[in-house]
């Protein structure tokens, strides 16, 4: 018998599918020779540093720099009380234990993701439980049946995968080190008040000071004037065009005057066709999505996605078989997988109408080891779903549509350059005008991509044309855009190279290890940007609040905030999976770094940066109890009496079993109305079959006892 541990009970249940086992016993499947059981991610957690010593509990400056000498973990803590274990936690691990210490157990199988994250959340629970048996680790990039049979028959002792555990471990514990040392002294020195800390990372400032630094520029952006010379000149069939100035390959001009002086010149003269170019060119599709690019391309296209939405619904698609691994920075595929990836796309391509343009071809640009680090690009599986949410059919439609592309024709076009010169008139320079045609869309009709061509009207070298209009036009410079999550992600993918994400740079950067956090970090960096207060949304822009900027313009430790100093940091966390850096002189590096860190604040000037005011603001009353008439207010779980201490009962819970069988929770408006009308409207409940509706609610109390039940109401239309 052999024990699997998988990262999840979703991915527990794909491996038991697979293996064809029905039996169930609590906590794991087990039958044909395998006991399959899960973790709900990180069961376990470091230490807090009360943890290991009583003076930590409260935070005073001389208990700083604080370091273990040696780094322990315990039971994640309850989300609802840090202080105790979180009981389903406590509860899995035992089961886990039980079943590694069974007789009839001969091996234990880790089958956490294949990456950093996934080889410590496996080796914690395992070797903090004593295995006595030999460990293995099964890598795979998707859940599908035949991957998952076929890599239980290929697993690796767990033993090779030591730097990707020494990778890990070393990450989670600079992280832990930096983050409550400078945390710590940076909220005693820098707030005032009891409150939200001062929140300090070795990902989070980087990220922040990108930013921060786009805002100062805009801030600080003096707009310039400019000016062009534009003209429209007239073929004999009557047809028009439309030429700009240039003298070489300038084309804006900081002097209206002296083109005002050459506007002159033009009156009264005619033009000749001086030079024209047409070239047929190629237009390849872009790369396959690693997850950066993807998150750039989903908050991009829809309104309201965030990068961490776009994390959470690709892993959900993960783990229901229908794409690869997302957590990836690779934009092409391992050689190895030609054979798999043509029968996915005999699949995928099946229910086309172009399906006749879909041709298999084994090219560099999508099967590469080279460009694959770790994972290869997202791709979808053979696997078709039958059913999607439509936050998942978005999310699956751009993985498959970017896959499909890389195998129909390349898009080919025309471009046309015109050179017109003025007769009879001496100029340095001549009127240039760019057109395009589409000759072959190729890739493009995949998503239906309109390319917005100029055309020109058909004209040869040495034809005469007529000067029918042309004007200086005056132009502004404009401000750098905001940052969008787009944009910042790129970003933090090249540790600040501002490059292409087709650019070959780009991806050696990647490739290299020297980046910002990982593809399975940043989105979760942006979102606690946004959590603690230091950048805010405006629409899909991103920018600083007052506490961010002033922490960027207060905070000394200059060093966190420069992109090539985390970058570095990464490359070496890259380096020590490759065995060229070892976790011992990383982890020396980053406890000095800390040590220096906490005597540099503590020598700096007192300064507030942010004053948490004590006073508690009141509970809004949202109407009568229609029980004992006191006031209603929002509490933690729920809409409750606000007399409930004198034993008032009424409450609405959030996590309403009723509404969330439709996809619902009370809000305060639903609440306000129920309050006052006895009924209310609610629209978008999703019925059983996922069809959207809406409907009329009441919250009505039961003739038989204290409970209250929900009746629904649709208006006569």
């Amino acid at each position: 018998m052999k024990l699997i541990l998988a990262e999840k009970p979703s991915v527990s249940k794909n491996i038991a599918d697979a293996l064809k086992i029905k039996g169930r016993g609590d906590g794991y499947f087990e039958g044909n020779g395998y006991i399959v059981t899960w973790a709900f991610g990180h069961l376990l957690q470091l230490y807090d540093a009360k943890d290991y010593d009583d003076k930590m509990a409260t935070w005073k400056m001389d208990n700083f720099p604080f370091i273990p000498s040696v780094f322990k973990y315990k039971v994640k803590s309850s989300p609802k009380n840090r202080d105790k274990p979180d009981s389903g936690a406590n509860k899995q691990l035992k089961i886990i234990k039980s079943l590694m210490r069974r007789q009839d157990v001969e091996a234990i199988i880790s089958a956490c993701d294949y990456d950093r994250e996934g080889q410590v959340i496996g080796d914690s629970i395992i070797y903090n439980l004593k295995p006595t048996k030999p460990v293995y680790r099964l890598l795979l990039n998707e859940w599908t049946p035949a991957e998952v049979l076929n890599g239980l028959e290929n697993v690796k002792r767990n033993e090779e995968l030591k730097p990707l555990q020494d990778a890990g471990v070393s990450r989670q514990w600079a992280d832990w080190a930096i983050g409550i040392n400078l945390t710590s002294v940076a909220t005693l020195k820098y707030q005032k008040g009891k409150g939200k800390a001062l929140n300090i990372g070795r990902v989070l400032l980087p990220t922040l000071k990108i930013i921060y630094d786009r805002d100062k520029e805009i801030e600080n952006f003096v707009p310039e004037n400019y000016y062009k010379l534009q003209a429209t000149f007239g073929t004999e069939k009557g047809e028009k065009y439309d030429g700009t100035y240039f003298e070489g390959k300038e084309e804006k001009f900081k002097s209206k005057e002296s083109l005002e002086e050459i506007e002159r010149k033009l009156e009264n003269k005619k033009g000749l066709v001086h030079k024209k170019d047409v070239q047929k060119k190629k237009e390849y599709p872009p790369f396959l999505f690693n997850l950066s690019n993807l998150q750039g391309y989903i908050t991009s296209k829809f309104k309201g996605w965030t990068s961490d939405k776009v994390l959470k619904v690709a892993q959900s698609l993960y783990e229901k078989k229908f794409i690869t691994y997302p957590r990836t920075s690779s934009i092409a595929l391992e050689e190895s997988l030609v054979g798999k990836t043509a029968k996915v796309l005999e699949t995928l391509a099946a229910d086309l109408p172009y399906k006749d343009e879909v041709k298999f071809v084994k090219s560099k640009r999508v099967f590469n080891n080279a460009k694959v680090e770790s994972h290869s690009a997202i791709i979808p599986t053979y696997v078709k779903p039958k059913k999607l949410t439509g936050d998942e059919e978005k999310v699956y439609e751009a993985v498959k549509n970017r896959f499909i592309m890389q195998f129909m024709p390349l898009a080919e076009y025309e471009e046309t350059r015109i050179e017109t010169k003025v007769k009879d008139v001496d100029l340095k320079g001549l009127f240039v005008s760019k057109g395009k045609v589409q000759l072959v869309e190729g890739w493009k009709k995949v998503e239906r991509i309109q390319s917005k061509d100029t055309m020109l009207p058909l004209v040869q070298k040495g034809e005469d044309v007529e000067l029918v209009a042309h004007e200086v036009t005056t132009h502004t410079t404009k401000p750098p855009k905001q940052h969008t999550e787009k944009t910042l992600l790129r970003l933090m993918e090249t540790a600040g190279k501002n490059v292409d994400g087709d650019d070959e740079e780009s991806v050696s950067a990647v490739l290299d290890g020297f980046s910002i956090g990982t593809p399975a970090t940043r989105a979760e960096t942006i979102k606690k940007l946004k959590d603690v207060g230091y950048i805010e949304g405006q629409n899909k822009n991103l920018v600083t609040t007052e506490l961010g900027r002033k922490l960027v313009e207060t905070f000394p430790i200059q060093d966190l905030f420069n992109l090539d100093f985390t970058g570095r940091l990464e490359k070496s966390l890259f380096d020590i999976e490759k065995k060229q850096f070892t976790k011992d002189d990383f982890l020396k590096l980053i406890f000095d770094f800390t040590t220096k860190s906490v005597e540099t604040i503590k020598n700096e000037k007192d300064v507030t940066i942010n004053e948490v005011s004590s006073q508690r603001k009141p509970n809004e009353v949202l109407g009568k109890c229609p029980v004992c008439g006191h006031g209603v207010i929002e509490g933690q779980k729920g809409f409750g009496c606000s007399n409930w201490k004198s034993g008032c009962k009424f409450v609405i819970w959030k996590n309403d079993k009723f509404l969330s069988s439709m996809k619902k929770k009370p809000t305060k408006t639903m609440v306000k109305a129920l309050l006052k009308n006895g009924i209310a409207p609610v629209k978008g409940l999703t019925s059983k079959k996922g069809n959207k509706f809406d409907a009329m609610l009441r919250y009505e109390k039961n003739p038989d006892n204290d409970y209250y039940s929900w009746k629904m109401e649709f208006n006569k239309k």
